[in-house]
């Protein structure tokens, strides 16, 4: 029988060895549990030097370490293997180990011998490694798995997903191939309608697969709801008045002179106005020195009745100690009775119950106005009804109105309208009123399409100077 480990016989042990709690395959080996621990003087610096070399935990640490080598290497520990795994029966060399080998089988073990650099990173250990719990771990599983024991339970019943749904679509409907125009098509193809819905150019994307239209980025981007509403219910181009015609009648040219007239009467009164807030006070309104004076002086001298009387001033003093209240701090640092006390509790206690009482009866006379409470709901609701509806009306009144989209207000333009000697008896010498271009930017402003805005001011960076060329100097008059 030979051993299958490496325990020599004549080879001295270790310290670490020996202390390892196992008992050795040596015949001069010693049960550990039988060993007992050397005991020496501690008050020598001897001593203290053994304990610093040997401290208690370096056995355990020692025994811990041995068995995690035992582990690695055998799978276990040596003492709880069975015979099998540490002994073997040499039987001596076998016969066909005694036999020659050719050179090709030589060489063919030489190849079925794995490297030695894959012998050094082989894992030798019998610890089997720890189980990976985030490599097994998947996002949203629990909602993963319900969605499937779901999509399940509807295939039982005859129901797919939504994206198994369009994939059979388009298996049964692939869409067609796109034939390339040639050069004879181009030139062949008639004149159309670019915005009519039967234009050639749409004809390819007929009945076409929506999917793939949107995925070949082939159909155009839907249109917000919001971009299909109006902002302004104004009409683009706007009637201008009877008055304005070529050749108006005199109620209706008057009625328009009148309208300009109010809103140049308007802007008048605005002006005068801010003239009046901004105007300097007159000689009568301006500010003295006396005035100025007496303004500062407001407030600082104030003349009482009893000041220069002296009978008056000793009428407290003459009135004694007697006639002062008492101080409130003296009263409330008194300590109160066990009486006081009782009876601020039970007044406490009955203020509550009258408190809860009147509650409860408050509460039981509600069931009596009922028919009084149905009316108020009832009125309620038609009060808001009534707002509701007035900020309805009060909203389709305003949607005519230009919205306040900058920093500036819409100024609406001036009334374009000719005086009664200005209008002419033909067309040929009537004279043109307004611009179109200014028309058309004012209506953007009123429609709320574009926000009001004023001309830039132009300001130049650098002073002008007047120069007076030599050929103009020279000319004598």
């Amino acid at each position: 029988m030979a051993a299958g480990s490496s325990g020599g016989g004549g080879r001295p042990c270790s310290k670490s060895a020996a202390d390892s709690g196992f008992l050795g395959l040596r015949p001069t080996s010693v049960d550990p549990a039988l060993r007992r621990r050397r005991r020496g003087p501690r008050n020598r610096k001897r001593g203290w030097r053994r304990l610093a070399q040997e401290p208690l935990a370096l056995e355990v640490d020692h025994f811990l370490e041995d068995v995690r080598l035992q582990e690695r290497t055998r799978g276990g520990l040596v003492s709880e293997a069975p015979d099998e795994k540490l002994f073997f029966v040499d039987t001596g060399p076998k016969e066909k180990d005694l036999k020659k080998r050719t050179k090709g089988q030589k060489k063919s073990l030489l190849l079925k011998k794995p490297l030695r650099i894959d012998l050094t990173l082989e894992n030798t250990s019998k610890v089997p490694a720890p189980k990976d719990i985030l490599a097994h771990q998947v996002p949203n599983a629990k909602k993963l798995k319900r969605k499937q024991q779901l999509w399940e339970r509807l295939a039982k019943q005859g129901e797919v997903p939504r994206e198994v749904r369009r994939a059979q679509a388009r298996l049964c409907h692939p869409p067609t191939a796109k034939a390339k125009p040639g050069p004879q098509d181009t030139v062949e193809r008639p004149f159309y309608n670019l915005w009519a819905s039967d234009n050639p150019l749409d004809q390819p994307l007929v009945d076409q697969d929506t999917f793939f239209l949107e995925q070949t980025k082939k159909k155009g981007v839907k249109r917000p709801q919001r971009l299909l509403t109006k902002p302004s219910q104004v009409p683009a181009v706007e009637v201008t008045p009877a008055g304005a015609s070529y050749n108006p009648s005199f109620e209706d040219h008057q009625a328009l002179l009148r309208a300009a007239h109010e809103v140049e009467l308007q802007r008048q009164q605005a002006a005068q106005k801010l003239e009046r807030q901004l105007a300097l006070p007159t000689a009568e309104q301006a500010a003295t020195q006396e005035s100025s004076f007496r303004e500062m002086c407001e407030g600082l001298l104030e003349e009482s009745d009893g000041e220069g009387e002296p009978g008056e001033s000793q009428g407290p003093e003459t009135g004694g100690d007697q006639a002062l209240p008492a101080s409130p701090r003296l009263a409330t640092a008194e300590k109160k009775t066990e009486q006081q006390r009782r009876r601020e509790k039970a007044a406490r206690t009955l203020r509550v119950q009258r408190a809860a009482q009147r509650t409860a009866q408050l509460q039981h006379q509600q069931l009596f106005r009922l028919r009084g409470i149905k009316a108020q709901v009832a009125q309620r609701l038609a009060e808001l009804a009534r707002r509701r509806e007035q900020r309805r009306l009060q909203q389709l009144a305003e949607a005519d109105k230009p919205r306040r989209l900058g920093r500036l207000k819409y100024q609406a333009p001036d009334i374009d309208v000719q005086l009664s000697s200005e209008l002419s008896d033909s067309l040929r010498t009537m004279k043109p009123e307004g611009n179109i271009l200014r028309d058309r930017f004012k209506s953007f402003q009123k429609r709320n399409m574009i926000e009001p805005r004023e001309r830039a001011k132009f300001k130049r960076k650098y002073k002008v100077k007047l120069v007076e060329k030599r050929a103009f100097r020279e000319i004598q008059l």
